[in-house]
């Protein structure tokens, strides 16, 4: 179950992911401003924010793609902020990242796309057999066993977010980041898509990040969870689910989904919907 059984303060769970004053520009547009918050083992937060709002730049700067230019990341408690590429590597193995688009590599099966991080990461470096093994696995979990030898031009675009999600979990990565992986893909796709995000943390306990424009994929997140014996959702509302929303690179709210339904800020409710 996420979330563990800590909840409160400081010193409850370690922390995972703490931005402390980060800014990020590109060029003299500024991507992130001032942006401090906290995440902790087991917890799950669902970041908001309409497009260029800074979303995808916070997710890239938590495991280095892109430098800070004022402020300090921190991953696991090690400052992670502007290290040279070489040092980023172990600490990048902790990470699963499924990026916006799938992302897969189109010359690569989608059995050596999974393989990726397991070939290639040094820190978790597996050899080629045992590899084999946790990619098949890997894929049966995210209910893609037959695709092995397919190429990413031979799947739907939801097949392909799932194969993206397998790259990323594939290694049992303590941190998971996805950014926008219902973008683009019809309501019942994306409700599978959001299913299997809640599977893979609540069956590893993993602290997620999820970017999303869609309130239902968030609220699906904060009210459900996996049940291992029978397979299935139920609902749960005591999840540690909490709300960020980005407006111009900036954080402009952080709370729980109560708290988001009744801020009174316009701009943050444009992105609540009262649906069932």
């Amino acid at each position: 179950m996420a979330g563990g059984n800590g909840t409160g303060g400081n010193g409850t769970r370690d922390s995972i992911l703490r931005f402390e004053h980060v800014t990020v520009r590109f060029d003299q547009e500024t991507a992130l401003d001032d942006v401090s918050f906290e995440v902790r083992r087991g917890e799950t937060r669902i970041i908001l924010g309409a497009a260029g709002s800074g979303k995808s730049v916070l997710l890239k700067a938590a495991i280095g793609l892109v430098p800070v230019a004022s402020g300090q990341v921190f991953l696991f408690d090690q400052p992670a902020a502007n290290l040279p590429e070489k040092e980023m590597y172990a600490i990048r193995g902790k990470v699963g990242m499924a990026f916006q688009e799938s992302a897969l590599f189109d010359s690569m099966t989608i059995a050596q796309n999974v393989a990726y991080p397991l070939l290639n990461q040094p820190s978790i470096a597996v050899k080629p057999d045992e590899a084999r093994s946790k990619v098949k696995q890997t894929l049966e979990f995210v209910e893609l066993g037959e695709t092995l030898t397919k190429f990413p031009s031979e799947l739907s675009g939801g097949m392909r977010r799932r194969a993206a999600i397998a790259r990323a979990v594939v290694t049992k990565p303590p941190l998971l980041l996805y950014d926008s992986p219902t973008a683009g893909l019809d309501p019942i796709t994306a409700h599978t898509i959001i299913e299997l995000i809640i599977k893979e943390r609540d069956t590893d306990n993993t602290t997620t990040l999820v970017v999303t424009h869609r309130y239902q994929d968030g609220s699906l997140v904060a009210n459900f969870r996996y049940n291992s014996q029978s397979g299935s959702l139920e609902p749960f509302s005591e999840t540690s689910t909490r709300f960020m929303v980005m407006r111009e690179g900036k954080l402009i709210f952080e709370g729980s989904q109560d708290e988001l339904e009744a801020s009174p800020d316009s701009y943050v409710q444009k992105f609540v919907k009262h649906t069932n």
